[in-house]
């Protein structure tokens, strides 16, 4: 460990990450664009975001809704086999599945979820575990939020 000057007023642990070499490019120029001091400061706030997102106090004990959107390489039937093993997996919570091929040689995934912050999170987190995904995206929301269809 060594005492860090840019300003953290702590000590910071240094790691390697492993990632292909176009995203560690992307994260450069993002860095050099957004005025960051470089891709560490980058990566440390993609952590304290990705924490972040599910310790949300407004969520918890509250019905909610999720989509979750999935997309890796056609020929990765690896991801396509795990993606149906967490739907079975989580049938309580996923209520609703679709596959479509997209962009001529990618897959699709997408998942409507519906349950507590901590089955959603759980869903979520083994999604973006999986290996050879190309992306994950998703969106949490409380369903009492919307009110009843009257008020329309």
């Amino acid at each position: 460990m060594f005492n860090n000057s840019a300003g953290l007023g702590c000590y910071v642990t240094v790691v390697s990450v492993s990632m292909p070499e176009e995203l560690l490019n992307r994260l450069d120029e993002f860095a050099e664009e957004h005025g960051y001091t470089g891709r560490s400061e980058v990566i440390r706030e993609a952590g304290r975001d990705l924490l972040g997102e599910f310790e949300d106090a407004k969520l918890e004990d509250r019905h909610l809704m999720g989509v979750v959107t999935v997309v890796f390489d056609y020929e990765t039937t690896s991801v396509e086999e795990r993606m149906m093993r967490l739907r079975h997996e989580h049938e309580g919570t996923v209520v609703s599945n679709f596959h479509s091929h997209v962009g001529g040689h990618h897959c699709m995934e997408l998942f409507i979820l519906e349950g507590q912050l901590e089955d959603i999170s759980t869903f979520v987190g083994k999604v973006r575990a999986t290996r050879d995904t190309l992306t994950v995206d998703y969106s949490v929301h409380p369903v009492d939020d919307f009110g009843p269809l009257d008020d329309l």
